[in-house]
């Protein structure tokens, strides 16, 4: 069984270079995901110079552990946001998202990108009918025709034109196609700073520098804390994926609406897929991912199916259900937040933002402002959420799910974690997340060290994988 992202397997390594000495742009991406290479994408005929920087590889972060959905269907988003705001609200996203999937299967049909892009049928289903009623009501009131559908003990709703596919293929066709414009792209570079000088952004690490007219900040959380203030504006989600051979594929996707969530889709590759999703938990509330992972194996099992990929995968989660995306202020933009729905979302973003870099009017600018008054916050749930598994896990680090391959020491002042191999070789590293200082946890299936409390990841040897942190935690005497 392989411990990653299917997407990630029978993919070429397409090395960029590190950047090593300071540079000037226009516009600055911070991001190398969908979102970062989408907005490079749609700035390729702008004639400024593009500039796109991933603290790993491109395509490697949140994007290439996603399921590759590209649906207007949503759970409840369209009840959702009549609820919160409005129907009209609501009918703007629905629009949003369907302009969302047009600009992706243009993309692939102009460029001819060998992505596995596959039209479905998309459904969300539930064992109570009368729980479906207000969303289909919603969809045939924006002009959506709906299918009807019972199986077994489950009711189901759904709508045509939506699509599957590849995620990584296509963010390397982009990749590839922005290149052959000028655009630039460096791996394994760290912006751990963004400040002002002289009207401009000067961005950069210890090493280098980087001075920008424009910054567009798509990474997955992001990481400075002033203005935005993100982690008083949403929270975070963690689900469990597998990919398993199937004989035969179907032409369809589906969701349910309730917890747990189960969300499956099929793939076709070099081998059949089924790829299912389940386990989704608030990552503040929940610690034991060995416990996550069993959990899925064995509904598989009673499904007669083995695994074949495992992996994880987290979201950020807004409270009023609409992603954050555009100008947060004056020539620095972000996009995060998208619910779990990031294939339309960041597509989206990167037209969005480009529009707005180049004076194009775009009608969603409004829509996703970063800067848009919240229909619904909660500041206690916030706060708690945030400083609950800060405390517990530093008063409690080693778990009793832990094996006795994991173990902490106190050395030189600081907390140390240290994972021993099959091979007994130690992986020591600092057990304190650079971010904002949380206790981390060990995930005993893929062999990372998370942070609970915002998602941050790093590799054994403690090299950040994911952020919002922007440092490594490995340990030197």
């Amino acid at each position: 069984m392989k411990k990653y992202s299917l997407w990630l397997d029978h993919i070429l390594e397409e090395k960029e270079p590190i950047l090593k000495e300071d540079i000037d742009c226009d516009v600055l991406i911070i991001g190398g995901g969908m979102t970062g290479i989408s907005t490079a994408y749609h700035l390729k005929n702008s004639n400024l110079k593009i500039v796109v920087v991933e603290k790993n590889q491109i395509g490697r972060g949140v994007s290439a552990r996603t399921t590759g959905k590209i649906t207007y269907l949503q759970d409840t988003i369209y009840s959702d946001l009549t609820d919160i705001y409005s129907e009209t609200t609501a009918r703007k996203y629905f629009y949003s998202q369907k302009d969302a999937i047009e600009i992706i299967r243009n993309i692939i049909e102009n460029e001819n990108i060998k992505c596995d892009l596959k039209k479905v049928t998309s459904y969300i289903f539930s064992k109570k009918k009368e729980n479906l009623n207000k969303e289909g009501e919603l969809l045939e009131q924006f002009g959506v025709s709906i299918k009807e559908k019972k199986q077994n003990e489950n009711y189901a709703i759904g709508v045509e034109n939506t699509y599957v596919f590849h995620p990584v293929k296509y963010i390397q066709a982009l990749k590839q196609i922005c290149k052959k414009k000028g655009i630039k792209f460096y791996e394994h570079t760290d912006i751990n700073f963004i400040r002002t000088e002289n009207n401009k952004y000067i961005c950069g690490n210890e090493l280098v520098k980087i001075k920008a007219k424009k910054v567009v900040c798509a990474s997955h959380y992001p990481y400075f804390l002033f203005p935005f203030l993100i982690p008083l504006k949403c929270t975070l989600e963690k689900s469990y994926i597998s990919a398993m051979p199937v004989k035969k594929i179907e032409s369809y996707s589906a969701i349910n609406i309730e917890k747990p969530i189960i969300s499956l889709r099929y793939h076709q590759e070099k081998e059949n897929y089924l790829i299912y999703l389940t386990g989704s938990h608030s990552l503040y509330t929940e610690y034991d991912d060995q416990k996550h992972f069993d959990e899925l194996k064995r509904h598989l099992k009673g499904l007669k199916m083995e695994p074949k990929y495992l992996w994880s995968n987290h979201d950020i989660m807004t409270f009023d259900k609409l992603p954050f995306i555009g100008l947060l202020k004056k020539d620095l933009y972000i996009a995060t937040g998208y619910n779990t729905w990031g294939m339309t979302n960041s597509n989206l973003a990167g037209k969005i933002i480009s529009d707005m870099i180049m004076d194009i009017y775009n009608p969603y600018e409004l829509l996703f402002s970063p800067n848009r008054k919240l229909k619904k916050l909660s500041l206690p749930k916030t706060i708690y959420g945030g400083i609950k598994p800060m405390i517990e896990n530093k008063l409690w680090k080693n778990k009793n799910w832990y094996s006795e391959n994991v173990y902490f020491e106190k050395r030189n002042g600081k907390n140390i974690a240290i994972y021993v191999d099959s091979l007994k070789k130690k992986h020591i590293v600092y057990n304190t997340c650079p971010h904002l200082k949380c206790s981390l946890l060990f995930n005993p299936v893929e062999k990372t060290w998370d942070c609970p409390c915002h998602g941050s990841r790093f590799n054994l040897d403690g090299k950040v994988i994911i952020g919002p942190s922007n440092y490594d935690i490995t340990y030197r005497e």
